[in-house]
C-alpha cells in the first residue's frame, strides 16, 4: 500500500532521508520513532505529497505521490492550519466540503467522545483541545492512508491514555493503515502493530511489535534503547 523505493530527500546539502526503503500494508497500525530531525516528519510529508524525494520513488497503492495523492491520504500535521474565526461545527462542515471521502456523522462521533464543544471559536481553544480537533478531522475521512504527525503534542498527560485507546474505535484496519510518528512511545505503545526506528535520516529497525515482546522480551522503549546505543 505504502511503498519507499531507494528514496533520498535533501533540503540545500543536508541529507533528511538516505537511501530508505520501506514497504508497508493495509491492516495495521505502525509507529514511526525516533530523535527530533531523525526524518519522521519528512516521510510523512513524502508519502501525502507534500514534498519530493531528491532521488528514488514514494508509491501509494502503486500511485507516485504528489498533491493529487489527498485523495488517498488523510494527513494530520504537527501544525495548525485552521481558520481561528471558525467555530468547531464550522471547521467540521469546511472539511466535509473539501473531502468527498469525509464522513460527517463519523467526526460528530469522535468530536463527541473528544468533548468538543461545536459552538468553541478555534482561536478560544487551547492547544490540547486544538489537538483533539486535528485528530478528529483527520479520522472521519474514509481514506486507506491516515498518517498522523505526533497526534498527541500538547494533550494533557491525564487523557492520552483514553484518547489513544478510544483511536481504535474509530479505525477501519480492515481497509486502512495508520502511520503514526510521536513522542509519547508508551502511550501509544498498546496499539502497535509494528514499529520502525530511523536515526539520521536512516531506518535502523522495523519489527513486529508483538514479536518483540515474545522473541526479544523487549518493549518499544528499550527495543529502540538498544538499537541508539
Amino acid at each position: 500500500m505504502i511503498k519507499l523505493e531507494d528514496v533520498t530527500k535533501k533540503f540545500m546539502t543536508k541529507a533528511a532521508l538516505r537511501n530508505v526503503d520501506l514497504e508497508l500494508t493495509k491492516g495495521k497500525i505502525v509507529g514511526l520513532v525516533g530523535e527530533n530531525g531523525s526524518g519522521k516528519s519528512t516521510t510523512l510529508k513524502l508519502i501525502a505529497g507534500l514534498t519530493q524525494p531528491s532521488k528514488g520513488s514514494v508509491t501509494v497503492n502503486g500511485i507516485r505521490t504528489d498533491h493529487r495523492i489527498a485523495q488517498q491520504v488523510s494527513y494530520l500535521s504537527e501544525l495548525d492550519e485552521y481558520y481561528g474565526f471558525y467555530n468547531v461545527g464550522k471547521t467540521i462542515d469546511f472539511h466535509a466540503s473539501q473531502f468527498p471521502d469525509f464522513n460527517k456523522e463519523k467526526a460528530e462521533e469522535i468530536r463527541a467522545f473528544m468533548k468538543l464543544d461545536r459552538n468553541a471559536k478555534l482561536k478560544h481553544l487551547s492547544k490540547g483541545n486544538r489537538g483533539r480537533l486535528k485528530i478528529v478531522l483527520t479520522l472521519a475521512r474514509e481514506v486507506p492512508v491516515i498518517l498522523m504527525d505526533e497526534p498527541l503534542s500538547g494533550l494533557d498527560p491525564m487523557v492520552r491514555d483514553s484518547i489513544v485507546k478510544g483511536l481504535i474505535s474509530f479505525i477501519d484496519l480492515e481497509n486502512q493503515i495508520i502511520l503514526i510518528t510521536t513522542h509519547e512511545i508508551k502511550e501509544i505503545e498498546m496499539i502497535l502493530d509494528e514499529v520502525i526506528a530511523i536515526k539520521d535520516g536512516d531506518i535502523i529497525g522495523h519489527h513486529n511489535v508483538e514479536q518483540l515482546r515474545s522473541e526479544q522480551n523487549l518493549g518499544i522503549v528499550e527495543w529502540m534503547t538498544k538499537m541508539y546505543e
